[in-house]
């Protein structure tokens, strides 16, 4: 399988509300385009009830002005629901078109990094610096109630995405849990550019390097963190948390940079096992490196932080991880809308399987609230009560 497929973000995804991740995965920069007609012709699916169904509507309904299209998007969604998995998930035409224009770096909506959160509401893990969303009062820590009227408990990324997102100009009203209050938001969509990595020099020169998500231009990105940041750094920090995941190949250039030969991880389907092997371009093969994680860092992030785990080429700091091992693909239908479809499972090097377990760091420290995670956007604050980061940097030698 192309290695461009999407990883479909588990706790939902870093959602650059922006539209970014939009869809919670952020997971999947280019995502293969398969087409629906002719992938597979034989079925199992007894769609007769469906058939009838469709034949009553359309000559007993008392409207009989019927939206056809509307019908057929709820047929097919029905279909995906009733798989059972949530990271299966179907985007109807203009949903879909809001999706690949956020994959290729335009965004618009309010500007914030949305993680999952397995069966409550949506963790507003940052906010873009001069966004919509931080103009409005919006801070890390948050938890999205409502989008509108609508109750958002333990949708995806994708699916808030999809909600937050919407034309230029146009207001969203966010419902927010802060602490004991809830706060109600009503924010105007603008087109953001956000960076999916960010970096600093911190402590006794540290390279600090945050992915909020595994996208489009994350492997150059990354790149060029490293180039700047690493002459006269002692040792590196990478910050996983948060990072719903993204694109396999992003995940493959990440733990390139730091692993000189090997498998970086394996994905098993149908059509048998895929190995991923090691590229030819590392940066920083030798240099002392420590890895922050929590249990929002899903999908690709947990690819990145176990197969660097498991090659003993970095010590995890944090909480076990969110657990999602499985991979999706984007299949697009003839009127344009898209089944995200689980097509794979991952494997780290060592042949273990996260799902539904996550990764368990070498050295346990929780954080006494989200608010206390070092912003990288506003270094002045400082990483004082950041007792996972103060933690990884008593690892490194100029921590």
């Amino acid at each position: 399988m192309n290695s461009r497929v999407a990883l479909r973000g588990g706790a939902v995804a870093l959602l650059l509300v922006i539209g970014f991740l939009a869809g919670a995965w952020t997971d999947q920069a280019y995502p293969e385009w398969v087409p629906y007609i002719g992938h597979r012709t034989s079925s199992r699916i007894d769609l007769t009830g469906v058939q009838e169904a469709a034949r009553l509507i359309q000559a007993d309904y008392v409207d009989g002005n019927v939206d056809t299209s509307k019908l057929s998007h709820g047929t097919v969604q029905g279909l995906v629901n009733g798989l059972g998995d949530p990271y299966s998930i179907y985007f109807d035409p203009q949903q879909y078109q809001q999706l690949q224009e956020s994959y290729q770096g335009r965004y618009t909506g309010i500007g914030i990094y949305l993680s999952f959160s397995s069966g409550g509401y949506p963790l507003i893990t940052g906010t873009v610096t001069g966004s919509p969303a931080a103009l409005a009062g919006v801070k890390a820590g948050d938890q999205i109630e409502k989008v509108g009227d609508k109750d958002i408990k333990g949708i995806t990324a994708a699916q808030a995405t999809a909600l937050i997102q919407g034309p230029d100009g146009t207001k969203v009203t966010l419902t927010i849990l802060r602490g004991g209050d809830t706060l109600t938001f009503t924010i105007t969509r603008a087109e953001i550019q956000v960076p999916t990595v960010r970096s600093a020099t911190i402590g006794n020169r540290v390279l600090y390097v945050r992915i909020y998500q595994f996208g489009t231009e994350t492997s150059s990105e990354f790149g060029k963190a490293l180039a700047a940041g690493l002459p006269g750094s002692v040792g590196v920090v990478l910050d996983l948390r948060g990072d719903p995941g993204g694109f396999i190949s992003a995940a493959d250039d990440v733990i390139t940079q730091f692993v000189t030969s090997g498998e970086t991880f394996e994905t098993r389907g149908r059509g048998g096992t895929d190995r991923h092997e090691v590229g030819s371009t590392h940066a920083a093969p030798t240099v002392p490196l420590v890895v922050l994680v929590d249990a929002n860092s899903a999908s690709a992030s947990e690819i990145v932080a176990g197969s660097l785990q498991v090659h003993g080429r970095a010590k995890l700091v944090g909480t076990t991880t969110f657990g999602k091992g499985s991979v999706q693909e984007d299949f697009v239908l003839s009127d344009g809308s898209d089944i995200h479809l689980t097509v794979e499972r991952w494997y780290l090097p060592n042949g273990v399987t996260i799902d539904h377990k996550g990764l368990t760091p070498d050295v346990s420290v929780t954080l006494a609230n989200a608010t206390d995670e070092y912003d990288v956007t506003q270094p002045s604050l400082g990483y004082a009560k950041d007792t996972q980061l103060n933690e990884a940097l008593t690892m490194l030698p100029g921590g």
